[in-house]
């Protein structure tokens, strides 16, 4: 009943441990990227709420890549912490065996393992999903933003403007340069317009629309002949036919893993999506999401020799470290190749089944051995 109730104990304090990481690391590098997520608003115009949507969003997909490194910190820390209070050897001297500690140890690891593919396989790759509509459902919300001055904006497809000087939402000396059709209904022709060029002395922004002063519309044919010059004292434009630069497109990253895998039956091998070169990139997000998970039990192995008695190099805490680091380094330079070569993709795929059963083994022997 006691012995229950210090496993209890131990498995709470390494999840918290682990939790209280993961989380840290993630709060860090989520701060980075939410940063860089600013032009999301000062180059591209978007409501501040769809920012912080779209970051929030995109924290699910950063918490995947800690949680290997996090349960390796959290298994040494709280190996190491119990051996110097020395509450390990008060369980081996009350009649407790290392391999029980071991096997705790490794139930807390599969649990952090169904963790770890539930986030990978279904949670991160619907919230980047989520993420990326959002980019493909809401517009820009204000043309001011996206305006610098004395500096050339290509913020929208199409659609190229540089301004002189800019003060709230008064511009000066404005020129515009349409080759997206954004602008051809100003023409007296449209469907014979290639692009639009608009040359103004003065302006205002009123979010999405944009009111000239003084200026000239100069509209280029599409055989390049001819070219209508309109003067105007007054000219208002509505640009909520403007779309942003920003990626749409939904990436593998950002796909669901079942139509990933549905990419490897057979109706699906003609299809855009599923040809042989994205296969490729498909292989390694796969893995990614499926066999990296798998390496936590093994990294768990590896941590629990520390439980045994330090009389050599290789097996202190300094060594268990670095063989542990250097797997997960493997994990991580390795997969990007494994789309590539069949014998590595399947090295890769049998690595944790192997090392977990003979590291395991080895384990074992070694901790009855010290109990004889």
């Amino acid at each position: 009943m006691l012995q229950n109730k210090i496993y209890q104990n131990f498995f709470v304090e390494i999840i918290r441990t682990f939790l209280t990481i993961m989380l840290s690391f993630c709060l860090i590098a989520w701060t980075v990227r939410a940063v860089n997520f600013l032009e999301l608003i000062v180059d591209n115009g978007y409501p501040v709420l769809t920012y912080f949507k779209y970051s929030l969003l995109n924290l699910f997909g950063l918490a995947p890549k800690f949680i290997p490194l996090s349960f390796l910190v959290s298994l040494i820390v709280f190996i190491l912490k119990h051996k110097n209070d020395s509450e390990f050897i008060i369980l081996w001297t009350s009649g407790v065996k290392k391999i029980h500690v071991v096997n705790l140890l490794m139930i807390t690891s599969f649990t952090v393992l169904i963790f770890y593919l539930t986030l990978s396989v279904f949670i991160a790759p619907y919230a980047l999903n989520k993420s990326r509509q959002l980019l493909n459902e809401d517009q820009f919300n204000s043309f001011l933003p996206t305006i610098k001055s004395q500096k050339f904006s290509d913020t929208f497809k199409g659609f190229t403007f540089i301004v002189e000087k800019k003060e709230k939402n008064e511009i000066k000396n404005i020129f515009l340069h349409d080759t997206g059709s954004n602008l051809n209904n100003l023409s007296s022709d449209p469907s014979n317009t290639s692009s639009t060029t608009i040359i103004a002395e003065k302006g205002v922004v009123d979010n999405r629309n944009l009111f000239l002063i003084d200026g000239e519309i100069i509209s280029s044919s599409k055989n390049g002949n001819e070219n209508e010059i309109i003067k105007f004292e007054q000219l208002s434009i509505n640009l909520d036919n403007l779309s942003t630069t920003t990626i749409k497109q939904t990436k593998i990253q950002e796909t669901s893993t079942l139509k990933l895998l549905s990419c490897f039956n057979k109706r699906y091998e003609n299809t855009k999506f599923c040809s042989d070169e994205v296969k490729k990139e498909i292989i390694p997000v796969l893995i990614r999401r499926l066999i990296l998970p798998l390496y936590i039990p093994v990294i768990t192995i590896i941590c629990s020799f520390l439980l045994l008695k330090q009389r050599k190099f290789f097996l202190n805490k300094t060594s268990v470290f670095i063989y542990s680091f250097l797997l997960l380094l493997f994990t991580e330079l390795v997969i990007k190749y494994t789309g590539l070569n069949y014998f590595l993709r399947l090295f890769y795929i049998t690595v944790p089944f192997s090392l977990l059963f003979f590291l395991y083994l080895f384990l074992f022997y070694k901790s009855a051995k010290e109990v004889k």
